[in-house]
Formats: C-alpha cells, sequence, structure tokens
C-alpha cells in the first residue's frame, strides 16, 4: 500500500487523471440515460462498479505515466556538461507509450570528441515530441568552442569547414569529402552509425539551410526519420513512421476529394435551379 501511495505521489499525471475522470463520468452518464427497462441490474450496483473501475484506472495512471516533462529535455546534458567546450547531441530514439494518456520519451546519443554515451529515456512533452518527429539520427544540439546551435543538422557538420578539426580532401571520383583529424579523427565512428560521409556539394546546401535556421536532410533527404539511413538503423521505427505519414496523406487526400464532390454536388444544384 506505501509502495502505491509513493508511485501515486511521484508520477501522479494531472491530465491524465483528468481524462480518466471524463471517461467514468461519460460512461456513467450513458447508462443513466439508457432505457431503464433493459437495464441488466440496479444503478446503484453500476454506480459502484463504475467507481471502482474509475479508481483503478486512476491508479494505473498515477503508475503508469512518467514524471512531468522539462520544457528543454536538454537542460540537464547542458548541466552536466557545463565545462565542455564542444559536444554534440543526436535524437538517438524515440517511443510514444500508454493507452489512455500517452507519455511521450527521448534517447540522446552525446559524442565528445574522444567518447560518446547514449542517455536513458527522458520524458518529453507531447509539443516537444511532435516538433522532433522529423529528426531521428539528427544532431538536435551542437556546443562548438562554447557557442550553442539549436538547428538540427545530420552528425558532423557542425564542425566541418573549420581547419581546426579538419580538411577537405579530394577522392578518386574527384569529388571533394571532409575529414576530421588530430584530436577529432575519431568523431565520425562515435557518432554510432548515424555518421555517413560529408560531401562539399552536400555541405554547401547544408550552409544555405544554415543561415535560414531551417533543418538540413541532405540533397537526397537520406537523413531524418523519413531518410534510408534511419530505414537501415531503425527499421521498425521507420516502418511505423511511414506507416503514420502515409495515412495522413490519404486523410487529407479524401478529405479533399469529399470536399472536391460536395462543390460538384452544390453546382450542379445551382445550374439545374437555374435551367427550370
Amino acid at each position: 500500500m506505501k509502495d502505491s501511495k509513493k508511485c501515486l505521489k511521484k508520477n501522479f499525471n494531472p491530465l491524465a487523471t483528468l481524462k480518466t475522470i471524463c471517461y467514468g463520468h461519460f460512461i456513467m452518464k450513458a447508462y443513466m440515460t439508457y432505457d431503464k427497462r433493459q437495464n441488466p441490474f440496479p444503478i446503484p450496483a453500476f454506480l459502484a462498479v463504475t467507481s471502482a473501475i474509475v479508481l483503478f484506472l486512476l491508479f494505473l495512471n498515477g503508475c503508469g505515466s512518467a514524471p512531468a516533462p522539462e520544457k528543454d529535455p536538454l537542460t540537464e546534458i547542458k548541466k552536466t556538461l557545463a565545462k565542455e567546450t564542444t559536444y554534440s547531441v543526436v535524437l538517438e530514439d524515440m517511443k510514444e507509450e500508454g493507452t489512455f494518456s500517452k507519455s511521450h520519451f527521448h534517447k540522446y546519443l552525446v559524442v565528445l570528441p574522444e567518447d560518446s554515451w547514449q542517455t536513458d529515456w527522458t520524458p518529453v512533452s507531447e509539443e516537444y515530441y511532435n516538433k522532433s518527429l522529423e529528426l531521428m539520427g539528427m544532431t538536435i544540439l551542437t556546443k562548438k568552442d562554447g557557442v550553442y546551435d539549436n538547428v538540427a543538422a545530420p552528425p558532423g557538420y557542425g564542425f566541418v569547414g573549420d581547419p581546426n578539426y579538419g580538411q577537405w580532401k579530394e577522392g578518386s571520383n574527384g569529388s571533394s569529402f571532409w575529414e576530421f583529424y588530430g584530436k577529432y579523427a575519431l568523431i565520425s565512428n562515435l557518432f554510432g552509425g548515424w555518421y555517413h560521409p560529408i560531401y562539399r556539394t552536400d555541405f554547401d546546401g547544408y550552409h544555405k539551410y544554415k543561415q535560414s535556421k531551417k533543418p538540413y536532410f541532405g540533397s537526397k533527404n537520406q537523413y531524418g526519420s523519413s531518410g534510408h539511413i534511419v530505414k537501415q538503423k531503425k527499421p521498425n521505427f521507420y516502418a511505423s513512421r511511414m506507416n503514420s505519414v502515409n495515412k495522413q496523406k490519404s486523410d487529407f487526400t479524401n478529405k479533399v476529394n469529399s470536399k472536391i464532390g460536395r462543390t460538384k454536388t452544390s453546382m450542379r444544384s445551382r445550374s439545374g435551379g437555374k435551367g427550370k
């Protein structure tokens, strides 16, 4: 019992609780308005059962919900790495949990010049989660020489072009690509499979997007949640994401077609009226 109280006190979610109460109220109201002749048992008994169900759902929501997320989920990382002048934070993974009330989580990959590690699942707000839906595998925070950059970009791009970190080299096919050197030589490996060779043509495109403070997903949209890099590294997430995207497109198309159909019907009706 004590553990249950601790659970409810620690993880109590006001929004989830309000939703659960609304569900219980809806069930009760529906039953109260139902034809009395079809009642399988008396209303007092039903109220008792409904109350028990609502209390049980409140318990589940209280114990199953995540702690309230911070406004900026990267705040803790910034505090922990306050003395570090250079690092990147990649959105390593994301997930939703819950039935009646959804909880949202991120997992981050923190990359320093000579080391990297993954965080635990971090609760984030629904708004922040939705804003990040297309950013899987992207760098969502870069700190370079003490300066923060919050514009999402492919891993490693925030350090390209600076001779303190590497140099441009020419490949056998004549195309230029970026090579990290010195203490940053291993940084491409530390990105855990998210890093791919950076060519000058891609970097030029990234630079234009950065000036407009917009995320850059690559010349072929190979980065981000809908790119082939995520498809290879996180196939389950990619499949789920694409199903969601396709459903949204289908719903939008059906909505537009429905409106067009109603417009044509309305026009025919007006036209027919004039001819009489």
